[in-house]
């Protein structure tokens, strides 16, 4: 057990890091006083079995000062995303959600998806936990507001009318069918909308639909018409839970034996847009109240949309402190560039919404519980395939050619129950090209993966049979044979098991790194085509040590759950190869035409995106693309339109 000594460590604030004996970080914390708060973990028996355990595993602590209490803060949470600690009060699914953008810098806009906000001069509107309530959403303001969906150099290229136009959903501003004027009326009738002014654009529609009639222009008093009915339509779906047209967020908890659960409500110009909720599994209500700060910069960060007001329970506020409430405020007003408030309720309504909350926190808790009754697959899969525990973080990997050129290997990762697509990885197989050899890759990838560094995976699942699968074991082995970075280049062949996966390139990993990495090897597993058939479901899965496949029966949720995530490996690099095939064979056609050299095969690439694009292009379209002059676009049009 690790010995605490109060002497070791500063009295400033900062941010301590718990590791165990592999060296792995379980907790990240922060402290206005390091060596207090950690000397409360030390001192005595910890009053929370969770944090028993967790002082238990503790083989050594880091601490990083901070000069301030909000630096420390914003360290915590960069650290805690970094190394997702187990004993942390984390967000599970910290993905950003769906908003709508509107681009007002563009004479036509458009109202498109996104999930990130950029300080453009876009107004943006949201979020929606649902992407496809979103899209529902969006097809319904398409029809009561046809503005243009295509993209910006689509419509920039265009001369005439897409099927949307046909379909009534668009305007057509690219064929001049409509003029700036008209068409800013029309996006002028989306922000209105989506900002709450319903009623006042309701009447300007109406006494607008009244006009044409009296003016005899009845085609366009029916569609104003029927604009009309949809808008009253979609209105009369939404409740409003306050009388003003407030953005705020509403944060409220629910305690209960076995965890807490947290709904966060989603009010937007006083209506209730959605709501998401989170439950953290042995968790104190004392926990996860020291910790909302820290929960607030998380789920909160600079490309997140963030309300002006975010309203807690004055029980909340009051754990968190004066102190520690205006600096999270600080931060949260950096980020969003106007000022941000965290404060209690202050009338009835509001509190209404605060039980709303709290009922959904409630219901997140006994979602938990029924879960709960039936094994995870991932606790699952951990039994299956013998490894003794649950598998928080998988990495799939899957070697690809094209004809032996342009090898690589496609990395994805599975933490947490969820797709980590930040944690993605593409390793270009250069000292390969030309060889096609997929167990060199594996082996060289394994390499590659060690200096990459932690966090390491509890599992490696890899796209092949028992040669491959071979590879990896075989390079891991090497790792540790190997006594400097100067690995030897040796056969790949598969009937040799031990010639398997001797290839490393020169930039391998020192027997240092190796050590530290390997002193807890990775599982490994593959998963392949049994043979028998083509039917997905006789997929097989080998494992290290084993001549024979697992017994997996066919179509269970074990297998199952191995093959989508060897299906998202597959489509990760597979896809990656194709948009470099594309690029490449388009700029290869745009350099072999006189005077276009690199710099303007980019420009040509990103303003058209498709070699076939390019072809169908006219000279007035060239020409207009910045950046290529007219001597340029003269040789691509003449060099692309000769019989």
């Amino acid at each position: 057990m690790y010995v605490f000594t109060p002497q070791n460590f500063p009295a400033d604030p900062g941010v301590y890091l718990m590791k165990n004996q592999q060296g792995r970080v379980i907790y990240v914390g922060k402290a206005v006083n390091l060596r207090a708060r950690l000397a409360s973990y030390f001192r005595g028996v910890p009053e929370h079995p969770k944090t028993r355990v967790m002082v238990a595993q503790v083989a050594g602590v880091d601490v990083l000062v901070t000069a301030t209490e909000k630096e420390a803060l914003l360290l915590e949470a960069s650290l805690i995303k970094k190394h997702r600690p187990r004993y942390n009060i984390d967000l599970k699914d910290d993905k950003n959600y769906i908003l709508f953008k509107l681009d007002k810098s563009h004479t036509f806009p458009k109202l498109s998806f996104t999930r990130r906000v950029v300080k453009d001069g876009s107004v943006y509107f949201g979020p929606f936990t649902s992407a496809g309530a979103a899209r529902k959403t969006w097809k319904e303001l398409s029809r009561m507001f046809p503005l243009r969906q295509c993209r910006d150099v689509s419509f920039e290229n265009r001369a005439r009318p897409c099927l949307y136009h046909h379909l009534g959903q668009c305007l057509g501003p690219c064929a001049g069918l409509i003029g700036p004027e008209e068409y800013a009326r029309v996006a002028r009738r989306v922000e209105a909308f989506l900002s709450g002014r319903s009623k006042d654009i309701l009447k300007r529609v109406e006494r607008e639909m009244l006009e044409a009639s009296d003016a005899l222009a009845f085609e366009r008093a029916a569609g104003l018409r029927d604009l009309l009915a949809a808008m009253r339509q979609t209105v009369e779906g939404q409740a409003a839970v306050l009388p003003n047209y407030a953005d705020l967020d509403v944060i409220e908890t629910f305690a209960a034996s076995g965890g807490i659960g947290l709904s966060i409500l989603f009010v937007r110009q006083g209506r209730l847009l959605d709501r998401v909720n989170f439950f953290w599994p042995e968790t104190s209500e004392q926990e996860l109240e020291e910790a909302l700060p820290s929960f607030l910069t998380q789920h909160y960060r600079p490309e997140s949309f963030i309300p002006p007001r975010v309203l807690l329970p004055g029980r909340l506020i009051a754990v968190m402190g004066e102190t520690a409430t205006a600096t999270a405020s600080e931060i949260l007003t950096e980020r969003r560039g106007e000022t941000v408030r965290i404060s209690g309720p202050k009338s009835a309504d509001e509190k209404r919404l605060l039980e709303i909350a709290a009922a959904n926190a409630a219901r997140a808790v006994a979602e938990a519980r029924e879960a709960a009754g039936a094994e995870s697959v991932p606790a699952l899969l951990g039994r299956k395939l013998h490894v003794g525990r649950e598998l928080s973080r998988i990495e799939v990997v899957d070697a690809s050619h094209l004809g032996g050129t342009n090898m690589q290997v496609g990395q994805v990762v599975f933490e947490d129950g969820r797709f980590a697509k930040d944690a993605y990885r593409l390793y270009a197989m250069s000292e390969l090209e030309g060889t096609g050899d997929d167990y060199a890759a594996l082996a060289a990838w394994v390499a590659r993966r060690v200096r990459a560094g932690e966090p390491w995976p509890d599992l490696v699942l890899i796209d092949g049979g028992k040669g491959q699968l071979a590879a990896v074991e075989r390079a891991m082995t090497r790792l540790l044979e190997k006594s400097g970075g100067n690995m030897e280049t040796g056969g790949t062949n598969p009937e040799k098991p031990e010639e398997i996966g001797s290839f490393l390139p020169p930039d391998a990993p020192d027997r240092e790194e190796a050590q530290k990495t390997l002193e807890h090897p990775w599982e490994l597993a593959s998963i392949a085509k049994s043979g028998r058939s083509k039917n997905a479901a006789e997929d097989v899965i080998f494992r290290t040590g084993r001549k024979n496949p697992l017994p997996l029966r066919p179509g269970s949720k074990e297998l199952l759950f191995l093959q989508k995530l060897r299906d998202e490996a597959h489509r990760f690099v597979i896809g990656r190869q194709r948009k470099a095939r594309k690029k490449t064979a388009l700029q290869s056609d745009v350099l072999a035409v006189p005077g276009i050299g690199p710099k303007t095969a980019r420009i040509l690439w990103e303003s058209f995106g498709t070699i076939e694009r390019m072809h169908a292009a006219t000279l007035e379209e060239l020409l207009k693309v910045k950046g290529v002059n007219r001597t340029q676009a003269v040789a691509v049009f003449k060099a692309f339109h000769t019989d």
